[in-house]
């Protein structure tokens, strides 16, 4: 975790309506209850200080945007660097998230993949744009990733999130289709969506 980051806001327990605590899950219970099939495998949600948070469905407009990106990463990639699509990132024994992508290095196993560990993470997002550029990047800021994407599948614009700070990312910058953009830990990636054939949907302006 992020030494400079105590992640005080992520909660131990939340309220319900009626002022009742709810329960707090932990990483462990939850992986257990998908093996006694109580939760689906392909049920898609995140665990976040203990709370479920449920995943918007994915639209064909995200789905198309990170195939482009998938097969480009996948071709582009050096022998030293993994990557990882939709991957679950285990944070504390409460937390975990689910990159769309997780750049870390080639030969680390998965159980020993933290947060300090990850090269870089990129997020694809259409309905979920606002939780991603909000919510979730303090998470990752909080538990020490490095450097975050969070891709505007509609817009074909990239947000940068890196150099994590005592409040967390010290530089956050929005990129066109047009940029070339080059992870800090791993150059070797560096891409435009441009490139790639990724650019604005036809109806992102209205």
């Amino acid at each position: 975790m992020n030494p400079h980051l105590r992640p005080l806001d992520l909660p131990r327990e939340t309220q319900a309506a009626e002022g009742l605590p709810r329960r707090c899950w932990s990483v462990a219970e939850i992986e257990e209850m998908v093996r006694a099939g109580i939760l689906d495998e392909d049920e898609r949600f995140e665990l976040i200080g203990g709370e479920v948070v449920p995943m918007s469905p994915k639209g064909a407009r995200h789905e198309w945007v990170k195939i482009a990106v998938n097969r480009h990463l996948q071709r582009i990639a050096p022998d030293h660097v993994e990557i990882a699509p939709e991957t679950t990132l285990r944070l504390d024994a409460r937390s975990f998230v689910e990159p769309d992508f997780c750049v870390f290095p080639r030969g680390l196993a998965l159980t020993a993949l933290d947060g300090p560990a990850v090269l870089l993470a990129i997020e694809i997002a259409d309905s979920s744009l606002s939780y991603d550029k909000g919510r979730k990047i303090g998470v990752y800021a909080a538990f020490g990733v490095r450097e975050v994407w969070v891709v505007d599948a509609v817009r074909a614009t990239t947000w940068i999130h890196r150099r994590l700070g005592a409040t967390g990312y010290a530089e956050i910058g929005e990129h066109p289709a047009s940029a070339r953009l080059t992870p800090m830990l791993a150059p070797e990636l560096a891409f435009s969506l441009a490139d790639i054939g990724v650019e604005p949907a036809r109806d992102a302006g209205r």
